[in-house]
């Protein structure tokens, strides 16, 4: 057999946090690409012509048996993902395959926010409490388990799809009622109910933030910890600045917190990110993610020269030594996110974006959504643009965020007529 000059990755893509082009870029120098994708994604043949100016593609069947078969053929080095619905597929190819990567029970924890809440509490690294709903006739029960105010979320989800808050008797008959609709349309999947975290008065910036880690079998670096925007309505992140505006005791408490709940999931090989809310009563886990969050890899790559997918790479080959923390050169980044409303409405038009591109501060503006897009709204999170840039302190970046958001204007047009909304009009809608 033929000895190969470059490692061969595997990467099982689909609509996730990284785009196939970056994923190209950042393997390009490391290796040759095999894309495995699930069958009946829109996504993935609107990206197939790009996938395979990048290296092979293959359609994953959906049966374990099947596509064990197919890893063992490709005979990759390495297993890649950066997709949530793809991790516990990614984790049971790797180990078909014979190479690193998260273990099964791991990549269970990481999608499972039911087993992820039970096995945090175990180790005594949260105290939330929560109850499952593994079919409707559960939701009085969880909710009374639980108490108000709640969050109720599915079991498994991303981008905030399907989450809610719960904090009178009315919003609980409301929620029923929509919980009712999915089993009437056959879209039921197990929920769970979690006490709600009351976040400390943190404005202008939100009441949480996040961790960006890299874990190794020899130990976790905690690259990034991330301030974020404060949410759109209900739970719908809209940006992020590095780095964060916390006391250094803080910030060393949310990272404690942090390596103590990665290790909790037995997190060590790959990427995670960590939503933590800051609580009167100090930092608390809000989820566990087992990849990086999206539009990092873009923001650390400008930020800070770091391509993030080439890393992931070379942690996933075996290379033992520990990337070090990201280096920002005293400067304070950020990106924000205009987000879709959440009632339904189509995409007329944007107007602003060269005002935008020649603030001061502004590195980037990018458009994400065409005009005449059909946006169907509801709860989960729908990007609509992102605004990078750059300023000596926080108060120049929330002041420049704040100024691109009023310079921007979106054509709507919703039910009830056309709107043009700015950007800091979006949230109300």
């Amino acid at each position: 057999m033929a000895t190969r000059s470059r490692p061969r990755f595997a990467v099982l893509y689909d609509l996730g946090a990284v785009p196939a082009g970056e994923i190209g870029a950042g393997l390009a120098d490391l290796g040759d690409v095999a894309f495995l994708v699930p069958a009946h994604s829109d996504h993935v043949e609107q990206l197939r012509p790009v996938m395979e100016m990048l290296g092979e593609v293959h359609t994953l069947s959906g049966v374990p048996a099947a596509d064990a078969d197919l890893i063992r053929t490709i005979a990759p080095d390495a297993v890649l993902t950066f997709c949530d619905e793809l991790i516990r597929p990614a984790a049971a190819l790797a180990a078909a395959a014979g190479v690193p990567g998260p273990s099964e029970r791991t990549a269970r924890l990481f999608t499972d926010k039911g087993l992820q809440r039970r096995a945090l509490a175990e180790s005594g690294v949260d105290r939330t409490r929560t109850a499952l709903i593994n079919s409707i006739t559960g939701w009085d029960r969880a909710l009374d388990a639980v108490g108000l105010p709640a969050i109720v979320k599915p079991v498994e989800g991303t981008l905030s799809r399907h989450t809610f808050a719960i904090r009178s008797p009315a919003d609980r008959a409301e929620v029923r009622e929509y919980l009712d609709r999915l089993v009437a349309a056959g879209q039921w999947g197990p929920f769970i109910v979690e006490e709600f975290l009351q976040g400390r008065p943190s404005e202008p910036f939100g009441d949480y933030v996040s961790v960006e880690s890299v874990c190794t079998p020899e130990g976790i670096t905690h690259l990034v910890l991330t301030d974020k925007t404060p949410v759109m309505p209900p739970f719908r992140g809209t940006g992020r600045i590095w780095p964060s505006h916390l006391p250094e005791a803080e910030q060393r408490e949310v990272l404690d917190l942090v390596g103590a709940a990665l290790r909790a999931v037995g997190a060590n090989c790959g990427f995670t990110h960590t939503e933590v809310k800051l609580t009167a009563d100090g930092p608390r886990i809000i989820e566990i993610n087992g990849r990086i969050s999206g539009y990092v890899n873009m923001m650390a790559r400008e930020t800070c020269d770091v391509d993030l997918v080439e890393l992931g790479a070379r942690v996933a080959l075996g290379e033992s030594r520990l990337p070090a923390p990201f280096d920002l050169g005293g400067k304070v980044y950020f990106q924000y996110n205009n987000l879709a409303p959440q009632r339904p409405c189509r995409l007329e038009g944007v107007e602003g974006a060269e005002e935008v591109r020649s603030l001061p501060g502004v590195t980037a503006y990018r458009s994400f959504v065409r005009p005449g897009t059909d946006l169907s709204g509801g709860t989960a999170t729908r990007t609509l643009d992102t605004v990078s840039g750059v300023g000596e302190d926080h108060d120049a970046v929330l002041a420049c965020i704040e100024a691109a958001r009023a310079a921007l204007t979106f054509e709507l047009c919703f039910e009830d007529g056309p709107r043009r909304l700015t950007g800091l009009e979006l949230p109300q809608y």
